[in-house]
Order: C-alpha cells, then sequence, then structure tokens
C-alpha cells in the first residue's frame, strides 16, 4: 500500500526538522503591492500563494490553504485554492485544506468529494471538519479518508477565547472537548498507518497546553494540527505540548510568516524573498528547539 497522510507528515516533518505547517492566507490588504492589487485581482493572490509555497518547499511539513479566504474572490478564488493544492502536492508537501465542513448523509458525501476527492475535486490530502453534528457527520469523510490513504482534521479543542462558549460545557462530569476526542477513539484505532501515526488528525489549540495533554492521552496515536502560534500569542512550547518528540502532527503559522513586518516593508522581490525565508527559519527554529 502507498503511504498514506500519515505516513508523508511524518516523514516530511523528519525531513524538514520541525513540526511547521504554514497556513496560506490570503488576506487582500496584506499582500504587499509586488504581486499587485489583492483587493481587486485574484490573480495578485494567486502570485503572492505561489511565492509562498515556493519559500516553503523543503521548510516546513506541510501547507494549509484557508478557503475562507479565497472563496470572497468567487470561483477564480477556488480555482487559484484547487491550483495551489495541486502545485503544492506536485512538490511533495503534504496539503490539508482548511474547510471545517460538517454535514450529514449526501451532503456530507458531497464535500468529501469535493475536497478529498480527484479532481474536480481538490484532491487535498487533509481536511479540517466541524464534528458538532454528530459522528454520522464525519463517517463519509473517514470512509473517503480510508479509501484513498488520505486523512481528516477534527476540531476538538479550538485556540479561540469563545471555545469555552460551547466546548467546555459539562456533559456527565466531563468538559465537552474530551467527549469529543473519547468519541474518535474507534477512528483513530481504524485509521492508523504504517507509521503508527493514525490518519485522524485533530485540531487542538496551542492556547491550551494542559488540554492538550489531556487529549494526547485519550488519543494516542492521533495527529495533532495546532493553530495558535505566533500572531495568536501562543509560545512554542505550548505549541508543542501535544507532540510526542516533535513527532505526531504540526503546528501552523500563518500571518507571522506570510506578513512579517520585513515583508511588508521590502520594495524588492529579492527583499521579500529574504524576509519569507527568515520568518520561516525562525518558526522552524523556536518549534524544533534549537
Amino acid at each position: 500500500m502507498s503511504a498514506t497522510f500519515a505516513d508523508r507528515l511524518t516523514a516530511a516533518t523528519r525531513s524538514c526538522g520541525a513540526p511547521l505547517c504554514v497556513g496560506l492566507d490570503p488576506l487582500p490588504n496584506q499582500i504587499p503591492s509586488l504581486f499587485g492589487d489583492a483587493r481587486n485581482d485574484v490573480g495578485a493572490a494567486a502570485k503572492f500563494c505561489e511565492a509562498v509555497l515556493e519559500r516553503a518547499i523543503g521548510r516546513c511539513a506541510a501547507v494549509k490553504p484557508q478557503l475562507g479566504f479565497f472563496e470572497p474572490y468567487g470561483p477564480e478564488g477556488y480555482a487559484v485554492a484547487r491550483d495551489i493544492t495541486a502545485a503544492a502536492k506536485a512538490r511533495g508537501v503534504p496539503v490539508i485544506l482548511d474547510a471545517k465542513r460538517g454535514d450529514i448523509g449526501t451532503t456530507a458525501t458531497g464535500y468529501a468529494r469535493a475536497t478529498l476527492g480527484p479532481s474536480p475535486g481538490f484532491d487535498a490530502d487533509c481536511v479540517t471538519l466541524n464534528p458538532y453534528l454528530g459522528l454520522d457527520s464525519l463517517q463519509p469523510f473517514i470512509d473517503a479518508a480510508l479509501a484513498g490513504g488520505k486523512g481528516i482534521a477534527v476540531l476538538v479543542r479550538t485556540s479561540n477565547p469563545g471555545a469555552r462558549d460551547i466546548q467546555d460545557l459539562d456533559v456527565d462530569g466531563a468538559p465537552l472537548w474530551t467527549r469529543v476526542a473519547e468519541m474518535l477513539r474507534p477512528a483513530m484505532d481504524a485509521m492508523t498507518s504504517a507509521s503508527g501515526w493514525s490518519n485522524l488528525m485533530v485540531v487542538v489549540g496551542a492556547t491550551w497546553p494542559d488540554e492538550a495533554r489531556r487529549i494526547r492521552a485519550i488519543l494516542p496515536k492521533a495527529l495533532f494540527l495546532v493553530p495558535g502560534f505566533g500572531a495568536q500569542g501562543a509560545s512554542a512550547a505550548d505549541a508543542r505540548s501535544g507532540l510526542v518528540d516533535g513527532l505526531g502532527g504540526v503546528v501552523s503559522a500563518s500571518r507571522s510568516i506570510l506578513y512579517p513586518p520585513a515583508a511588508q516593508a521590502a520594495t524588492t522581490m529579492a527583499d521579500w524573498r529574504f524576509a519569507i525565508d527568515e520568518a520561516i527559519a525562525g518558526a522552524s527554529a523556536e518549534l524544533s528547539g534549537v
């Protein structure tokens, strides 16, 4: 059997030396004018994402296009997200499509086909999912992942402050996020790969290091997708709290890598590339403990 998402992510993490996932969030008002006017031209956003990808290849374990920043451009933005996914995969970079799907029945099946399926789908390596419609809303994605060696990344303990509003609700003596993690254990076991890690990934914010350690105890073989590092203020130590010797997941960094002050101030492409390289190197050094 060919290598699955978990196998490839683990290999990529070892190869680049840090559990870094570069988020691709094309914010129109922050993309430098070196690439054109991204507020009015999807082509500028496409050039920006392509340039970031070029700097990230070999320096990160995965990339994570956030569909919410491509879809405002309409069909052309959706096409750019598909193109950048294909470009990353062609260069051997695992792609986590941040789409946060969550529905039931044939609708969920359609979303699974669109995100994980081959063309005209995204053919992403992994997709983020909202579990709050229940396990049956995840099953079509689990089935698609098992069939294609893909991954799913399920929201468990998100990084935002408002996560407490629902995720901390008491359910039979434990917070809801622990019950969601427990619900996922059978999927974790069913999706375990040759690397020993599961193609089940769970989203656990770096802003909750104690919870990350508790979730790791519940889901010892699950991969972690860890947002909240960098611009959201969590430290590298907090971000690594659910990982195991630097493996078992990736830490996502978007704005801190895409829009550092030096890159925003760059007047030449050479200066911009240097600034992005420095941002990636700095994040990698922090996350690897160097």
